[in-house]
């Protein structure tokens, strides 16, 4: 990932989503050669040169000062994913380099509690993930309401593969442009967090090559963190249901995050789930046991 290409792009395309009248400027007189906010027009309101945002769009600004990046952020209207996204891409891309270079970032694991926890909550489809959208864990009610994850080769069971390419978890997301943008901005978030990830460099190549809906989402710069609101799913064994999700960072890794799904106590997609529950358990003949496989999914059929 280039860092400092990725702080140009993502500045110029929030520009774009902005008219002059937007920010209080009068309407011009004719048309512009390109759409949104000039930059000078970024700068003025800012408080800062004309020269210093050119600098800082271009990656050549390693010193800028939070309170710099503040005014910029205010200025073009950038939520808290996207201020925090703009603070860590703003920083000198060498720095970062030459820290990955000396020190690697090991594999990922769940840990044995949080793998304890995903089996004690079996009742509530739950799942863990880390760099890259990459499932470390999950229970079997997840893997019956998404996909048998463990029917998958462990490198396959990336969560932005499967939803973006998986034709089976395509069809279960009947709201494509949110989940696709969830999706890609979470991505997003991660390359800005690990510009230097070469497995997630291959993964954006991948679809980017395979989806559409992730070309359009990556082109502009979609910037979006998985925590919390409503999904709906079109499940090919109980049909339509709408489901909670809250998405937690695990504190002791700040690259893993909890997922868990539910549903409104004595809701109709509370007995979906139910009957999911019952229809995994008869096709799951047998028990998974929390020393030795508490991540399972569904058998391999």
């Amino acid at each position: 990932m280039n860092r400092r290409a990725d702080l140009g792009e993502f500045l110029r395309s929030r520009r774009a989503l902005l008219s002059p009248e937007d920010v209080g400027f009068a309407p011009g007189s004719g048309p512009r050669r390109v759409p949104g906010l000039r930059r000078e027009e970024v700068a003025y309101l800012a408080g800062i040169s004309v020269e210093y945002y050119v600098r800082l769009e271009q990656g050549r600004n390693p010193g800028v000062s939070d309170a710099v990046l503040d005014a910029v952020a205010r200025v073009l209207r950038l939520d808290e994913d996207e201020r925090t996204h703009l603070h860590r891409i703003a920083r000198h891309p060498g720095h970062t380099a030459r820290r990955e270079r000396t020190r690697r970032a090991p594999p990922q694991q769940a840990r044995p509690g949080i793998r304890q926890l995903l089996h004690a909550v079996g009742d509530t489809p739950a799942f863990v993930f880390g760099r890259r959208m990459d499932i470390l864990a999950w229970n079997r009610l997840a893997g019956a309401l998404i996909t048998d994850f463990d029917a998958l080769p462990p490198h396959e069971r990336n969560l932005a593969r499967l939803v973006l390419l998986d034709e089976d978890v395509v069809r279960l997301y009947p709201d494509r442009e949110f989940v696709a943008k969830d999706t890609v901005g979470h991505l997003r978030i991660d390359a800005g967090r690990n510009p230097d990830d070469p497995e997630l460099a291959a993964l954006v190549g991948e679809l980017s090559l395979k989806s559409e809906e992730f070309r359009r989402h990556w082109s502009i710069h979609t910037v979006k963190s998985k925590s919390h609101g409503y999904k709906r799913f079109a499940h090919p064994v109980v049909g339509p249901m709408t489901l909670r999700f809250e998405t937690l960072r695990l504190p002791d890794d700040p690259d893993q995050f909890l997922t868990v799904y539910t549903a409104g106590p004595g809701s109709a997609d509370e007995e979906c789930l139910r009957i999911l529950a019952s229809w995994q358990t008869r096709h799951s003949p047998r028990a998974p046991s929390p020393s030795t496989s508490p991540s399972a999914g569904l058998p391999k059929s």
